[in-house]
């Protein structure tokens, strides 16, 4: 690829192919990464939610965004701001495994704050009110450990698929049930 020409896909738009790793950051043309996930994907909301939850224990926050972002784009008005919210959060947890803890705090209290307005409802079981416990608990502890560098500058990475939210709730994150 030289410096003058786009990457484009089968239909001609500008998408970048260099490969990517598990949280998404662009590796050397020619480099071994991950599958990406496809775009503009329509699934139900249950496929939705057991594709992300999928990747999200997999330690791949950045392609559970992605699967969200699809719901967020193709589903109806009313829950948007649901796929969006938990798009956020993923996003968030991306960037807290990447050492951005600011960047991570921010998105994880933004994708919460997306998702407050769905209250205690379960909407397709997914457990709204201990992701927004989650997603505070989390963006604390990233923001506590903001101070603590490694080498090469950054804050000290989360483990992204150690931190992956049950998205129907269950495990740990109980405690933040209602």
């Amino acid at each position: 690829m030289d410096a003058t020409s786009r990457d484009r896909d089968a239909e001609g738009r500008a998408r970048n192919a260099r490969p990517r790793d598990g949280l998404g950051r662009p590796l050397p043309y020619g480099a071994p990464g991950v599958e990406r996930q496809p775009e503009g994907v329509t699934r139900t909301p249950e496929k939705t939610v057991r594709e992300a939850q999928r990747l999200l224990d997999a330690g791949m926050p950045f392609h559970a965004h992605e699967v969200f972002e699809d719901a967020w784009k193709s589903g109806p008005p009313s829950e948007r701001e649901l796929w969006r919210g938990l798009a956020q959060l993923a996003v968030g947890l991306t960037h807290a495994a990447r050492g951005n803890a600011t960047g991570g705090a921010r998105l994880l209290r933004r994708g919460a704050a997306a998702l407050a307005g769905f209250g205690t409802a379960r909407p397709h079981g997914i457990a709204v009110d201990a992701l927004i416990g989650w997603a505070g608990d989390l963006a604390r502890r990233v923001e506590a450990g903001e101070g603590e560098r490694v080498p090469g500058g950054g804050a000290r990475p989360v483990d992204a698929a150690g931190e992956a939210p049950r998205l129907l709730g269950g495990g740990r994150w109980d405690v933040f049930r209602k």
